[in-house]
């Protein structure tokens, strides 16, 4: 269960039109505490039922989370995680609630304010140091992000520029190409100190729906990582390493959301040293069945997987197995392997499967950031395909 959202289902599937929104709404709140690998608390969810039923207002949401929080004595990295994803998905989903929009440079800042209010001392303000990031995607390297004495003016300029274009008779590619551009132009300018992309997207939803688009929230609630992985794609290039600009793969992201299309949006594929199966990013298209209910089928079938990818280390696919698609904490993999000695599950199963290449850090530059968490990389999700190809 990704981040939590599915435990909406039942009312975005069959509830009433009003339950139906605020649960895709919460969805999409939800969802994207996945970009910083957060996961929201079973309270929040509880509390959020209670809103979506109409029992409480989203105001009463985000207090009886504020209080539940003070109340806590015991402190720990997992729960202040946790309580920050409780708070940022309440906010977000105040501000999903509304049609009010502010689109300006001001508006910008003023929404990353409002979405990390109780949550960073520093929401809303921009700023003033520069920074890089190095990304699992890009083999460790970083975007080059604006300077820090410029963002202000380059923020406005990018959203003065775009209040002044005019959509009128153009095509739906030079549509899809526009948008992700002017999105990947503000993502790149980076603004803040945290919470960068979850900002973005949430401009992002709030812009299409004030310029008459209707935006599918299941596409921000379901593939956050994939939006902001493509964000970083589309802003990478290495004349040594000869690659360029790929902005194709956040196009994808806004042809599925707006247009439809059906492009598989695993992030594997956005890793810039694919194994060979994850070179080509499928589209899935239409193929009608006998009794003439479409099927999604891809379009290419992966090949097999190498056999340098074999390990013989049971320790290493049972951390595989056990990662998959997610990414864990080292307490979270140790308590789902029922293992209490930390200096042995280093030794024995972590260090040797990152040393081998299956598994990285999410925060590869800071090993003891707070919220450090393990995921596979491309070769880990290679053998784990492979594990798993009979199921």
């Amino acid at each position: 269960m990704k981040a939590g959202y599915l435990d909406f289902d039942e009312y975005v599937k069959q509830g009433e039109p009003d339950k139906k929104e605020k649960a895709a709404i919460w969805r999409t709140a939800i969802g994207l505490q996945a970009v910083d690998g957060l996961q929201t608390s079973e309270y929040l969810k509880n509390t959020a039922r209670k809103h979506i039923e109409g029992e409480i207002g989203i105001d009463e949401v985000r207090e009886l989370i504020k209080t539940y929080y003070l109340s806590k004595t015991h402190k720990e990295s997992e729960a202040d995680e946790k309580q920050e994803a409780d708070k940022v998905s309440a906010n977000i989903t105040k501000i999903l609630s509304t049609d009010a929009f502010d689109f300006s440079a001001k508006g910008y800042i003023a929404l990353h304010r409002r979405i990390f209010e109780g949550v960073f001392k520093h929401a809303g303000n921009v700023r003033d140091y520069d920074i890089t990031k190095k990304e699992w995607v890009l083999n460790y390297d970083t975007v080059h992000y604006l300077n820090w004495e410029d963002l202000y003016r380059a923020l406005e300029h990018d959203i003065d520029r775009e209040r002044s274009f005019s959509y009128k008779g153009i095509s739906s590619d030079a549509l899809i190409s526009h948008i992700s551009s002017f999105v990947s132009g503000i993502w790149q300018i980076h603004p803040f100190r945290e919470g960068n992309t979850r900002t973005t997207a949430v401009f992002s939803i709030l812009y299409l729906r004030s310029i008459g688009f209707k935006v599918k929230n299941d596409m921000f609630a379901e593939h956050s990582w994939y939006f902001r992985n493509a964000l970083v794609r589309a802003n990478f290039r290495s004349a040594v390493l000869d690659i360029d600009y790929s902005p194709e793969y956040l196009e994808r992201f806004f042809r599925n959301l707006l247009l439809g299309e059906q492009w598989d949006l695993r992030n594997r594929y956005l890793y810039i040293h694919p194994t060979k199966e994850w070179k080509v990013q499928p589209k899935m298209m239409e193929q009608t069945s006998i009794d003439g209910i479409p099927e999604q089928v891809p379009e290419q079938v992966p090949e097999q997987v190498s056999d340098l990818l074999h390990t013989s280390n049971a320790s290493i696919i049972n951390l595989v197995r056990l990662i998959g698609i997610g990414e864990y904490s080292i307490s979270q993999l140790m308590e789902a392997l029922v293992l209490k000695h930390r200096p042995n599950f280093l030794e024995y199963h972590l260090n040797p499967a990152i040393k081998e290449g299956y598994i990285c850090m999410r925060y590869p530059d800071k090993p003891r950031h707070p919220r450090q968490k393990y995921l596979l990389t491309p070769k880990g999700l290679a053998l784990y395909g492979e594990l798993n190809k009979d199921k």
